[in-house]
């Protein structure tokens, strides 16, 4: 599926599409240049998810828990170095938990078998247009 989003407000609306699908089981890898919107697409998951607490790109963390609807661990790799030093800090356990987990700049190259796995490729078309090109081994209805 390819989604056109020409504003911030296009990019947040298509997020709280896909919350509004998300039952708990899900791994929305999210790949695209910095400042591509995979924080900005976050937070308006996050909010549509009823997180309340203030959603910040997890750069120097790894990875924070949030509580909504459902649990939502939000990762961002782009500093790790490989997959072998996101399994040392236990962050590949949050895989396997029920919720959702958002990882931006995945590192991670196996998945548990019963998640749905939802890619998301954001790439820019001129100064605030996006491209969001999204799959998913699962039925989404967005």
């Amino acid at each position: 599926m390819e989604y056109i989003s020409k504003s911030i407000d296009d990019t947040i609306s298509l997020a709280k599409k896909l919350a509004k699908t998300i039952i708990g089981n899900e791994i929305i890898l999210i790949a695209g240049g910095l400042g591509a919107g995979k924080t900005t697409f976050t937070k308006a998951l996050a909010a549509e998810l009823g997180v309340e607490e203030l959603v910040t790109s997890p750069t120097f963390a790894f990875m924070r828990e949030y509580s909504g609807r459902c649990k939502l661990s939000h990762f961002d790799m782009y500093r790790a170095q490989d997959e072998d030093e996101l399994f040392e800090l236990g962050l590949s356990d949050n895989l396997y938990e029920d919720g959702v987990c958002v990882i931006e700049w995945n590192k991670f190259t196996q998945f548990p078998v019963d998640k749905c796995i939802i890619n998301i490729e954001i790439s820019g078309r001129g100064d605030t247009d996006r491209v969001f090109n999204i799959s998913a081994n699962c039925n989404l209805d967005i």
